[in-house]
């Protein structure tokens, strides 16, 4: 019995967390279960194409399964992303591959770190503005 190269990665996006198995054979894309084709919107779909279309061929001879849970549609778009492509890169195990993700879109591969700053409190109404927020008040 011949054993299939199989590869596991992960992808975050504030609060949603995807994760990817890439598996030899045909180009099938499944999110949750679901085909590519059916899941999410066709932005969406869209976005999560990018890897593919970027990897050209290699696509077209990995499978790719992805778990993705938390979060909302579109941070799990971007975590399914990222999951896929550093599931391709590892696959391959191609630098040039890497180096062209990178170059069109950093967050293919990185982590962004940044998250929303808590709620400050500031007074009598401060439920009703942003973080550190304050009433205008005229210096002259």
């Amino acid at each position: 019995m011949v054993k299939k190269k199989v590869v596991f990665t992960t992808g975050k996006r504030r609060v949603a967390v995807a994760r990817a198995k890439a598996v030899e054979g045909t180009g099938k894309v499944y999110i949750n279960d679901k085909p590519l084709e059916i899941w999410g919107n066709e932005p969406l779909r869209l976005w999560v194409k990018e890897p593919l279309l970027l990897a050209g061929d290699l696509s077209s001879k990995v499978d790719v399964h992805v778990k993705v849970r938390s979060g909302g549609v579109v941070g799990q778009a971007e975590a399914a992303r990222m999951a896929i492509s550093r599931a391709l890169v590892e696959f391959s195990k191609d630098e040039d591959l890497r180096q062209r993700f990178i170059e069109y879109d950093r967050n293919l591969l990185v982590y962004d770190p940044r998250r929303n700053e808590p709620h400050h409190a500031s007074g009598k109404g401060a439920s009703r503005r942003g973080s550190r927020r304050h009433v205008q008040r005229s210096k002259r």
